[in-house]
């Protein structure tokens, strides 16, 4: 993965030191809107009171999550499959600190309100203090994809899967990206990888279906 992604990177990078951007390969593949995004819950309270914050066990969290996937995977009945998806979002969003939970916060209103440019200021900090926040370079990857810089998502793609390979949200990303360029195989197959995390991802069972009928020579 990470030798593909460093070969799409040189495909994309040219683009970046010039006026031109990457080119629209196709309507069929809409761009994230601010529509795709659940704002995180405020850190601060609007009293002004203090924050509680309650304090978890790293390993006991991460056998948690590791529980949650393997249930997500089995999982049949579509509302079981949305609480697990959610129960491990939640987990995802939890940066142990304070100061990341508030940027995380604000550039979740910003995307919202489409301030790109706000977003990206805020979830710059957020890598700094915290790199080992997946959340934090999945969050910033999509706003550079929002603006159609995808030499710059991919590298958050990266740091994203780099920390958390099971990332459905960052796999369903690179894939977009990968379709969009007209890497269609390398598409179908990332798409492939996040619908074993999450078999309840239409989005990838939608463009799986599409991918395997162009394949095969038929309209999509």
């Amino acid at each position: 993965m990470r030798i593909f992604l460093f070969a799409l990177l040189l495909s994309v990078i040219p683009s970046l030191s010039g006026a031109q951007t990457v080119p629209d390969l196709g309507p069929e593949v809409e761009p994230p809107s601010a529509e795709d995004f659940s704002p995180l819950p405020d850190a601060l309270p609007e009293d002004g009171g203090q924050v509680v914050v309650e304090e978890t066990d790293p390993e006991e969290e991460q056998s948690r999550l590791d529980q949650l996937f393997a249930d997500l995977a089995d999982v049949e009945e579509p509302t079981s499959a949305e609480r697990l998806a959610r129960e491990i979002q939640m987990l995802w969003m939890d940066s142990g600190s304070d100061t990341v939970d508030i940027l995380m916060s604000r550039a979740g209103k910003a995307i919202q309100a489409d301030d790109h440019g706000l977003a990206l200021d805020l979830l710059d900090v957020v890598v700094v203090l915290k790199p080992s926040f997946a959340e934090g370079w999945n969050r910033r990857a999509t706003v550079h994809y929002m603006r159609e810089d995808f030499g710059k998502s991919l590298v958050d793609i990266e740091r994203t899967l780099a920390l958390e390979p099971r990332h459905w949200g960052a796999l369903s990303g690179l894939a977009i990206i990968q379709r969009r360029l007209g890497f269609d195989t390398e598409a179908l197959e990332t798409f492939r990888r996040a619908l074993e995390i999450h078999p309840g991802l239409e989005n990838a069972l939608e463009a799986i279906e599409d991918l395997e009928k162009e394949a095969e020579g038929a309209p999509a």
